[in-house]
């Protein structure tokens, strides 16, 4: 369990985990042992903040394990945000509607297009401490959610066709 509270994008070191003793029936699956060898873990980042006591499991970890209870097949897509400011309204697990706006034209009326519907949110840099994945300015409206393969494609060069807005869903 969680030594310490960690923010996000910190990167684990074996002094944040300490042992406890708790029921083999609690223990959830990918749980990450203080025993487990250092090299599954230690350097990995943690993909939002964790609480002191907190059991850690491998699906707190960025990289593949953010898609962990995922539908079959889903995928990871980074989104740039035309609103930087949006991310810090969002959390992971929030579900989210990606809207396209492009203009028709260079005086032409904009044309609005949901190329994602409820899709979650799985990592965005709002919470991340500075040591996070991706420091710096780069970030700035960077948000990553998961999406059927058929979505990814829609959503990979949908930046390219214009300007990519999010509406918070239910």
């Amino acid at each position: 369990m969680a030594a310490r509270d960690l923010p996000a994008g910190h990167a684990l070191a074996a002094a944040d985990l300490t042992a406890a003793r708790v029921s083999p029936e609690i223990v959830p699956d990918g749980h990450l042992a203080k025993s487990e060898s250092s090299g599954q873990w230690v350097g990995r980042q943690v993909s939002g903040p964790v609480r002191r006591g907190e059991v850690m499991t491998d699906s707190a970890l960025l990289g593949e394990e953010l898609l962990i209870g995922s539908a079959p097949g889903s995928q990871a897509v980074p989104l740039r945000l035309a609103d930087a400011a949006t991310v810090q309204l969002l959390r992971q697990g929030q579900l989210v509607n990606v809207v396209l706006s492009a203009n028709l034209g260079l005086d032409g009326p904009a044309s609005n297009e949901v190329l994602a519907r409820a899709v979650p949110v799985l990592w965005t840099p709002a919470l991340a401490a500075t040591n996070s994945l991706l420091p710096g300015p780069e970030v700035d409206g960077l948000v990553v959610v998961a999406a059927t393969p058929d979505q990814a494609t829609l959503l990979a060069g949908a930046s390219a066709r214009g300007k990519i807005f999010l509406v918070m869903v239910k």
